[in-house]
């Protein structure tokens, strides 16, 4: 443990003792951050009528309510549908457009880029109320296409910020050579670029899914009918009244979530490592 400590950290030879304060901050923020998401584990477990920790009586009880609810496995179904199409439009869109605004030598390059990432900007509620009123006028209210493009529009920004860095970190000349060997370049990009940045793809991809499978405030204004999200649902049965299937359903997502997380380093070391 003692030549751990003193053993140097990085190439400016700051010993892991030196950087001891550094890392106790960050169990403690790790902590802070994780230790409420994990408490909602154990109460999804519990057989009481209420959200209750620690459980006095463990039970599956809200998991079978789960997934024995229409109401839920419908909401299910389109918080999938939606953030798989959202996956499969922004990607796409993003990485082209985070290609171009990096091989571009175009003057107004930087206020193309603070335009396209303006959704981060503004509040997410003044982007529900305009999409509710877009909507409404183009008769897209409670569909899953209306959903999907508004979702969209949330995801862009991430996969052009992911995807642009990615791309700040790639040699062009690479491409160049291919283009210069008669490659058209989209094919230079297909066979030469997109194979080296596909860790941050796929990384954008994962981010586009998460942003729209657990928004909740875009959904509050356009999602509803027979196209309900299971974070409407959820928000609902929160203020109406306090359903313990929240927790389970919670449970699950973080499953979800951390697996496709896990997913996500285990192809970036595998790609890094060719």
């Amino acid at each position: 443990m003692l030549r751990w400590l003193q053993s140097p950290a990085s190439d400016t030879q700051i010993t892991h003792g030196q950087r001891m304060w550094l890392y106790v901050f960050a169990c403690i923020a790790m902590i802070l951050l994780v230790l409420p998401t994990l408490i909602v584990i154990p109460m999804s477990f519990s057989d009481s009528q209420y959200l209750e920790f620690p459980p006095e009586t463990w039970s599956t009880r809200w998991y079978a309510h789960y997934f024995g609810s229409p109401e839920w496995m419908q909401a299910t179904a389109t918080s999938l549908k939606a953030a798989l199409l959202t996956m499969l439009v922004a990607t796409p869109i993003g990485v082209v457009a985070a290609y171009g605004l990096h091989a571009s030598r175009i003057g107004f390059v930087r206020v193309a880029f603070v335009l396209l990432i303006t959704p981060m900007m503004v509040p997410v509620v003044l982007i529900a109320i305009g999409a509710f009123y877009a909507y409404v006028k183009l008769n897209l209210l409670y569909t899953l296409t209306g959903l999907v493009l508004a979702h969209t529009v949330l995801a862009l920004p991430l996969v052009l910020i992911v995807t642009g860095s990615a791309l700040k970190g790639y040699d062009m000349n690479q491409e160049m050579a291919a283009r210069s060997l008669g490659a058209p370049r989209w094919k230079a990009f297909l066979t030469v670029t997109l194979p080296q940045i596909r860790f941050a793809v796929v990384t954008s991809a994962l981010l586009s899914f998460l942003t729209s499978f657990d928004e909740v405030v875009i959904a509050m204004f356009i999602s509803g009918g027979d196209n309900p999200t299971l974070t409407r649902n959820m928000f609902n049965a929160l203020r109406d009244q306090i359903d313990p299937t929240i927790a389970s359903i919670s449970t699950i997502m973080i499953v979800i979530t951390s697996l496709m997380m896990i997913f996500a380093q285990i192809f970036g070391r595998g790609a890094s490592d060719k």
